[in-house]
């Protein structure tokens, strides 16, 4: 069986900057983390490997130094890593980074791929699902348990977490999954696999190699844009009233109807 983990580097949301010109984040000089929801992506990944042999390979797209994200997941257990990097994919929208995470699994054809939920830096939940479909694969998204995979029903069932509640589904192989960080605790890198990721270097992708066609990658392909990004405005402080007992009567009486009045103004 042969599992896929697609992992992000993103910026550390704590110190986010914006280009006021071209509306993207300055990554240059932030600091880069492993989007979180990948990582629980990668442990369930891993946890079917220990249960029933797998090998795991992590996808990422994104410049060079993404290379870190890779060399993280090989410290906990991924087999193998392979960064996709290209002029060509730069810029681009959820579309045109599906499109291009999709012709570099099929390349793979692996049985499961697994996608965090989101990624923190876009929250548009867009990319796994885009992968599925341009795939053909299952789809389950907001996945937050597994229950078994059964390798000669090519069949894998799943928890998913849903507004109502919850569900167990099961489903054909191959499957993408997107997993929510409630779905597993992350494990610690062993010490065999710490000393393996510190000599890793994963190979390298670009275009030559998954032959995609050029006028759909990056910002080319993308046909959406961001026209503005901003941070909404804070909450002025409410009006604060001091009254004894005596006086709550009056003040309310008083306050009712501007409240009334405020909130038909809204409507």
């Amino acid at each position: 069986m042969k599992i896929v983990v697609c992992i992000k580097q993103v910026p550390d949301t704590t110190d986010v900057k914006i280009d006021p010109v071209t509306n993207t984040l300055i990554r240059e000089g932030v600091p880069s983390i492993p989007n979180p929801y990948d990582m629980h992506a990668l442990e369930m990944a891993l946890e079917i490997k220990d249960r029933y042999g797998a090998e795991v390979i992590v996808v990422s797209m994104g410049p060079p130094q993404a290379r870190a994200v890779l060399k993280k997941a090989i410290s906990l257990g991924a087999d193998e890593a392979i960064l996709l990097t290209d002029r060509a994919f730069a810029g681009a929208d959820t579309w045109a980074t599906s499109y291009a995470l999709a012709g570099a699994i099929a390349k793979i054809n692996p049985d499961i791929v697994f996608c965090g939920k989101q990624a923190i830096d876009g929250d548009t939940a867009q990319v796994g699902p885009g992968i599925a479909t341009r795939l053909n694969f299952s789809q389950l998204t907001y996945v937050s348990d597994f229950k078994s995979v059964d390798v000669e029903k090519h069949e894998i069932t799943v928890v998913r977490k849903l507004e109502e509640g919850v569900e167990t589904v099961a489903a054909r192989l191959p499957a993408l999954l997107t997993v929510l960080k409630e779905a597993n605790e992350i494990r610690y890198a062993s010490l065999p696999n710490l000393m393996k990721s510190v000599k890793y270097e994963p190979p390298i992708w670009d275009n030559k190699i998954i032959g995609l066609d050029a006028n759909l990658l990056g910002l080319k392909g993308s046909p959406t844009q961001v026209v503005k990004i901003f941070s909404p405005p804070l909450r002025e402080g409410g009006k604060l009233i001091t009254a004894s007992e005596a006086e709550i009567k009056k003040i309310v009486g008083q306050l009712m109807p501007q409240i009334r009045s405020e909130a038909s103004c809204a409507v």
